[in-house]
């Protein structure tokens, strides 16, 4: 691995660790104004900001087999895990009846189904000029808010609303990312998530419901051409947000870079846990904000199983139909075991 790609692989951890704390502490949000706060800034970038870096990897659209490849690495895994999520939540919630809805995403389901679509659009968009493209786009994202039906079938309302970021990441270059990696942009950076945060933690009436972008203008209880103008006002936020974010990602090669590459393994993964989390009495234990670097930690140690070699081997023939992570794996205990014995019997 070359240095520079220490950077990508940084961000995706990063960015896949404050998916799965976001989706703990969203337990704790009515207990606690800071929590609460906290939460919301997490949520103007951390999906965002891998929106706009799945954006800035898709610059392969038009090579031979990008389609084949996106809606097998997409697509099979959706419908295998909309219907597993399916299984689950019978037995977890005790419901009485079992339903498979194939078009209605199942919680973290929509992103994979929002990534396929993307990819879809860029055939076209790519061949539009940027800022044709991008106005277009902010169009669709403002416009989708007027329709309800969308909100939760196929993720089209989501889908509509991120485009623009991962828009703007498919036009962006390396060395957009290069020119925000200076101290001052870093400094700038904290002071910007410290002043959202306060301005978050003031104005507790903000509705954390506008960061999801999968709510329609009427079921946010607001006038819909003043609502125009608030998403309007999320876009810029979001967009400030993942400057801040990528100009605090570090460069460096650190324990935890090339588990960067395994984030969909965490993210198809963890919600099971939390979801379990969520429902059992275990939340009673947990008082934040004192309980605050528990939270962290748990979070943090769970991306790393979840992202690492041993879960993903074992998880690969369930997510890609494959089974190569666990033969390099056979492989790799293999060869540990024959120098193990070659030496025991030296």
């Amino acid at each position: 691995m070359k240095q520079r790609e220490y950077y990508f692989d940084n961000a995706k951890f990063l960015l896949i660790f404050f998916v799965v704390f976001g989706h703990f502490i969203q337990s704790f949000i009515k207990e606690s104004n800071s929590i609460y706060a906290l939460y919301k800034v997490i949520y103007t970038f951390h999906m965002p900001a891998f929106i706009l870096i799945s954006g800035f990897f898709a610059k392969g659209i038009y090579q031979q087999g990008y389609i084949q490849k996106y809606a097998k690495k997409l697509i099979l895994p959706y419908i295998i895990f909309q219907l597993i999520y399916s299984v689950f939540y019978y037995f977890l919630y005790g419901k009485s009846t079992f339903n498979v809805e194939p078009l209605n995403p199942h919680w973290s389901l929509w992103f994979l189904i929002s990534l396929f679509f993307w990819n879809m659009m860029l055939l076209l968009f790519a061949k539009i000029k940027p800022v044709f493209g991008l106005v277009i786009a902010l169009l669709l994202g403002l416009s989708v808010g007027f329709v309800d039906w969308t909100t939760s079938y196929l993720s089209l309302t989501r889908t509509f609303v991120f485009f623009p970021l991962f828009l703007i990441g498919f036009y962006m270059k390396k060395e957009h990312f290069i020119w925000i990696r200076t101290k001052k942009a870093r400094l700038t950076a904290i002071t910007t998530f410290i002043i959202v945060f306060i301005g978050f933690y003031h104005a507790p009436s903000i509705n954390y419901q506008w960061l999801f972008g999968s709510k329609s203008y009427s079921s946010l209880a607001e006038d819909p051409f003043q609502a125009i103008f608030i998403r309007l006002f999320f876009y810029v936020l979001s967009c400030m947000m993942i400057y801040c974010f990528f100009a605090c990602v570090p460069n460096k090669q650190y324990f935890f870079t090339k588990l960067g590459k395994n984030t969909l393994y965490v993210y198809l993964l963890h919600g099971f846990i939390v979801r379990i989390f969520r429902v059992s009495d275990m939340t009673d234990l947990v008082n934040p904000p004192k309980s605050f670097i528990l939270i962290i930690a748990v979070s943090f140690l769970l991306t790393l199983l979840l992202s690492s070699s041993m879960i993903t081997s074992l998880a690969q023939p369930i997510i890609e139909l494959k089974i190569t992570k666990l033969q390099q794996l056979q492989k790799k205990w293999s060869n540990l075991f024959q120098g193990y014995k070659a030496k025991l019997f030296e």
